[in-house]
């Protein structure tokens, strides 16, 4: 499957070489000498310089006649050509005149670069023209350097890989530049990060020293001179790529910058596959995970404060923070060590002196802040950089040193009324070379920050006056109101149909004593103590009576009865009427007693008036539930 893998990708290379040999050729210009570096490797204190990026460094050096024209009409720009697999990773396309070995660059100094779609040109190819600081007239020369950096550009291969293997990766490219110029003196260098280099593509004039291979020079070449190469070396560089890296910068005018990062990490190298001990891992980290990823090295302003790192399940205790006047430095380690294709989010938060960061120019208040994220060890895919500026800023422009997608949001927070403007900025592969400064302008009126004091002094008077009038004002409703004398009529009638109930459950009781007291005929004998109990229910009876017709009076005389008044009457007349029929049985079960009537007389006689007694009460009973639902 891999050879396969290599034919295909040899394959793509010629017919694509094919294709630039019928290409046209811009004859007026000539680029005397070219030197390339591809640059893959440690920096010299030791940190790992963008595990997932090749770094390749066009430099087009020409001491004389570098650039130059031969024709008769004056060239103010020079074109550079890149195939079109390459653009879609290209970061980074910087020109800058050339300012000799060991000198600094500055910034200012770039030239600029922008894309352009020159007639007749390959459509494989995309073209970008580097603007010259003047035109070149026939016979000048100029000399300038290049630099294109392009994330994703290795390939892990094999693309899975046990945690004892060690990584490999693959790196594809052309010995000679791809250019529409004619070439006189060119070469390449590929720099590599380890001396073991699996395989390597094997040209005329090729050199391997260490861990550098040397293509070249090669003289005289055509416009369009393409010969591809395949470089299969070892890297046990983690391949370090932020799926996606938010990054919100709040400002707040009371002397504070709060930077709050969200990452979505993947190790992009070769994927593990197999089970991971971590036993082995622990013992020998060196040989059973070299191509593991162990931590990240954020490179923070040197105030920096109030600093955390955490993911979803809360605070990561394997972080360390150290710093000096000069920097401040947070070493991430996350919970597990990553794997080829393993992932994790976190979320690091810090924040910054204003002043550090914030200025005045001319009216106008500007953010002066780095773009990128302070891991430099770290690819972006897609960044989004959101600046929340104070409620009630205004004018808001931004100045960035490359291209980026931009637009606007709003953001509420506490005591804000309007809501926060947002600045949102976006890119796309973005490595550490974008971790450059870039300014949002605003206007913000002075006056505009009392207005949060305000509110605050205001609610907090509110509070009180509002607690003030509580304690003083008479809540109560007036007695004098109908409102109110309507319901202290309902708590009358509702006392009353109480009494009611009361008395009803009384009368109900003393029927059940009447019960009672046959009961005891029937198992001693004793007439006169059934006749006794008759006497005294007889007379409590009729005190419980002479209540219900007071109650009743009442509630007959209030309007606010008039509903539940036919309720209250039946219930009396039912209670009356069961009074009546328990006092009939119990008379004539004391009758046949005395007389000795036979047994089953004595039912028959007593059975007719037991299951009027029994409906009664049923009907007494759910009045009473009825009434007191009500």
């Amino acid at each position: 499957m891999g050879v396969r893998r290599k034919m295909a990708l040899r394959f793509d290379l010629i017919i694509f070489t094919i294709l630039l040999f019928a290409s046209p050729v811009l004859s007026d210009l000539i680029l005397s000498k070219v030197d390339r570096r591809f640059i893959n490797e440690k920096l010299k204190n030791g940190e790992d310089f963008n595990f997932h990026l090749a770094i390749p460094c066009l430099q087009i050096d020409l001491t004389s006649q570098i650039v130059e024209n031969e024709g008769s009409e004056p060239v103010s720009e020079v074109l550079l050509a890149f195939p079109d697999l390459q653009v879609k990773d290209l970061a980074l396309l910087k020109a800058s005149p050339h300012e000799g070995k060991g000198k600094v660059k500055s910034l200012s100094a770039s030239l600029p670069v922008e894309n352009v779609k020159p007639n007749g040109m390959p459509a494989a190819l995309t073209f970008y023209a580097v603007k010259l600081p003047k035109a070149l007239g026939k016979g000048d020369s100029y000399t300038f350097d290049v630099l294109a950096v392009f994330a994703h550009a290795l390939r892990p291969f094999p693309e899975k890989i046990t945690q004892a293997d060690i990584q490999l990766v693959v790196f594809q490219e052309s010995a000679f530049y791809l250019t529409p110029y004619v070439v006189k003196v060119q070469s390449l260098s590929v720099k590599l990060p380890e001396s073991r280099i699996e395989s390597y593509t094997k040209l005329e004039n090729t050199k391997i020293h260490g861990s550098e291979i040397k293509y070249g020079p090669y003289e005289n070449l055509p416009s369009f001179s393409y010969s591809p190469i395949v470089v299969h070396f070892e890297s046990n560089q983690p391949f370090a790529v932020a799926q996606e890296v938010v990054r919100e910068i709040e400002i707040s005018h009371w002397g504070n910058v709060q930077v709050t990062e969200h990452y979505k990490l993947v190790h992009g190298g070769a994927q593990n596959k197999g089970e991971f001990s971590r036993l082995d891992y622990q013992a020998r980290p060196t040989i059973r995970g070299a191509s593991a990823f162990k931590y990240l090295i954020a490179k923070m302003p040197p105030r920096v404060h109030s600093v955390y790192y955490r993911d979803e399940i809360g605070n990561i205790s394997t972080s360390n923070l150290w710093g000096d006047s000069k920097k401040t430095e947070l070493l991430i380690e996350p919970r597990y060590p990553l794997f080829g294709g393993w992932r994790t989010a976190f979320t690091i938060g810090y924040g910054l002196p204003l002043k550090d960061f914030l200025f005045e120019l001319e009216g106008n208040r500007f953010l002066n802040i780095t773009f990128g994220s302070p891991m430099n060890e770290l690819v972006i895919d897609n960044l989004i950089v959101k600046v929340v500026l104070p409620e009630g800023s205004g004018d808001i422009s931004v100045s960035a040193p490359f291209p980026v997608n931009q637009w606007e949001e709003t953001k509420l927070s506490h005591l804000d009324l309007t809501g926060r403007p947002v600045v949102v900025l976006q890119k796309t592969n973005v490595v550490p070379e974008h971790n450059q400064f870039f300014q949002v302008y605003y206007k913000f009126s002075k006056l505009s920050m009392l207005r949060e004091p305000f509110m605050l002094i205001f609610g907090f008077f509110s509070l009180f006056v509002a607690g003030i009038v509580y304690m003083h004002v008479d809540m109560s409703i007036s007695k004098s109101s109908a409102a109110y004398l309507a319901r202290l009529q309902w708590d009358e009638v509702q006392a009353a149909i109480q009494q009611v109930e009361n008395v009803i459950n009384r009368c109900l009781t003393t029927h059940d004593k009447l019960e009672a007291s046959l009961r005891d005929l029937s198992r001693t004998g004793d007439v006169q103590a059934c006749k006794a109990a008759r006497k005294a229910a007889d007379g409590l009876l009729k005190e419980l009576s002479k209540e219900l017709k007071l109650v009743l009076s009442f509630l007959q005389s209030s309007s606010a009865a008039s509903q539940i008044l036919p309720k209250v009457e039946e219930l009396v007349a039912k209670e009356k009427d069961l009074q009546e029929k328990v006092m009939a049985k119990h008379s004539t079960v004391v009758d046949c007693y005395e007389k000795k009537t036979g047994i089953r007389d004595s039912e028959n006689r007593v059975a007719a008036q037991q299951q009027k007694i029994t409906a009664l009460r049923q009907e007494v009973e759910n009045l009473l539930e009825l009434i007191d639902e009500i």
